[in-house]
């Protein structure tokens, strides 16, 4: 584990402040906009949605999509990416254990040195990179993005601003794969795990 005050940098859901205290458990007031410097925004992590915590199924006819696609941030190669934005938000050690459980297809990395304004209250600034099992170059065949989910995103950049959303979309779209309108028809979902996407 690591000593001295700890930050999480958040970039896609968990930016919004309500989504991150319900994995909490405590109200989340302090986050601070930030950059992650030589870093890229993709939806590069693919949930098996036949086999995990939670399946979805297309609102209008039931089909049932092999995987559903998510955001990550990967280190960016060539230069010149514009550096994804989110939040920096304050949390103690044991609350890191609380967002391990949130992001079950991700590992936590230190970025410390990577965020653009690391905020005085802490220390190390640590963020979630898709795994390498759940990693995908490339959008799995037949794979999509839950609206609820894409909505959940924007909404959560635009709490903080146009310029906020704009830069989202900029350094995030065009989607790889098609929007779904999707209902949830298996849950096995653990506390603190989002049951909406």
């Amino acid at each position: 584990m690591t000593g001295g005050r700890v930050g999480v940098f958040a970039y896609g859901s968990l930016v919004d402040a309500s989504s991150a205290a319900r994995t909490l458990g405590r109200p989340v007031r302090q986050p601070r906009p930030a950059r992650l410097v030589g870093w890229r925004r993709r939806f590069s992590t693919a949930r098996d949605n036949v086999r995990s915590e939670k399946t979805f199924a297309r609102e209008h006819d039931g089909w049932v999509p092999p995987a559903v696609l998510v955001l990550n941030v990967e280190p960016a190669t060539g230069g010149g990416a514009e550096p994804p934005n989110g939040v920096v938000i304050p949390v103690t050690s044991e609350e890191l254990a609380l967002l391990d459980r949130r992001e079950l297809r991700y590992a936590r990395v230190e970025v410390t040195t990577c965020v653009d304004e690391v905020a005085s209250d802490v220390d190390h600034v640590f963020t979630y990179v898709a795994d390498e099992e759940h990693r995908a170059v490339e959008p799995p065949e037949g794979a999509v993005v839950l609206q609820a989910y894409a909505q959940a995103v924007e909404d959560a950049f635009a709490s903080w601003g146009d310029e906020h959303l704009d830069t989202y979309r900029s350094t995030t779209l065009p989607y790889p794969a098609p929007l779904m309108a999707g209902r949830l028809v298996r849950d096995r979902i653990p506390s603190g795990n989002p049951r909406g996407w």
